[in-house]
This record gives C-alpha cells, structure tokens and sequence, in this order.
C-alpha cells in the first residue's frame, strides 16, 4: 500500500497514507465532502477524534456523491427561480411620490430602501443591499437602477420619482 523512501542514511522507510473523507473543512486540507490523503498519525490523532473526518469507505464516497448531486439540482433550481425573478423585476417600474420644489428638487431624498420597500410590497424579495444606487435620488424624473440579485444575476428596473400628490 505506501511506496518506500530512502533516507539520508540510505535506509529505507515506508511511508503510508490513509484515505479519509472531510466531514468539515479543514484549513489547508480540503474542503467538506472532498476525500484527502493523510498520514495515519494525523487521522487517527487529530481528524477522526475531532469529528473533522470519517473513513473513505465505497458507502460513504456513494453517500458524498448523492449528497453533490442533490446539492447541485438545489442550487440549479435556485438560480432558475432567481433568473425568473431578475426577468420580473425586469419588467416592473417603481413609482416614488416625494415632496419637491418647483425646479423638481426633493426635500428629502429617494435611498435604496425606499425602492426595495416599493419592491416588497409588489411581491418582490429584494433587499435593501441588493439596490445598488449611485447615491440618493435627489430630483425628480425617471430613473435606471441596478439591482443585484445573486452571484451574476443581476437586472434593471426603472424608478419613477414623481411629486407628490397635495391634499
């Protein structure tokens, strides 16, 4: 099972590897789930006292690959349902009534959680953090602002800022 090494002396020493599969991620290790070659006083010491490895026996290699797969239809279906919800936010316009002067200037200003509050209560889940603003709107007309969704999803949607109505 090991390969032999010749030391310095000329003697020769085996060095053997146990197989073990990370339960956790283990800093300069690998990662959780990825099968990693140690020597047996590390897993048998440190890693398998710990709970931080287990042995890399067919069931569990079959186990961790179930476990991948399942894990990659979820986030494949996530993303799915993140794109669909970049395409729909895509299509909605926000309207923001706000005080302003006769030159269209607010007294206030529109921010980010102002749009994601408008968004929110149309049915959409974007979060404050997720509208990215060039700063406050301070004027009124219409505007283009980004929203970022997740990862590279990301979309437009157009902010209306209009005066508002005077009772």
């Amino acid at each position: 099972m090991g390969r032999a090494n010749v030391t310095a002396s000329g003697m020769s020493r085996v060095s053997r590897q146990v197989e073990l599969l990370l339960v956790e991620s283990v800093e300069s290790l690998g990662e959780q789930g990825e099968i990693v070659k140690v020597r047996p006083g590390y897993a048998r010491n440190f890693l398998l006292p710990q709970g931080l490895a287990t042995v890399a026996t067919a069931e569990n290699k079959r186990a961790v690959e179930r476990h991948k797969q399942n894990l990659a239809e979820l986030q494949a279906k996530r993303m799915a349902d993140l794109q669909k919800l970049a395409e729909a936010v895509g299509k909605y316009s926000v309207t923001l009534e706000a005080n302003a002067n006769e030159d269209g200037h607010l007294f206030g200003s529109i921010l980010g959680h102002d749009i994601s509050k408008s968004l929110k209560s149309a049915g959409y889940a974007i979060e404050a953090d997720q509208v990215r603003l060039d700063g406050p709107l301070k004027e009124l007309g219409m505007y283009t602002v980004k929203i970022h969704i997740y990862g590279e999803i990301k979309t437009d949607v157009k902010v209306w800022v209009v005066p508002a109505v005077k009772k």
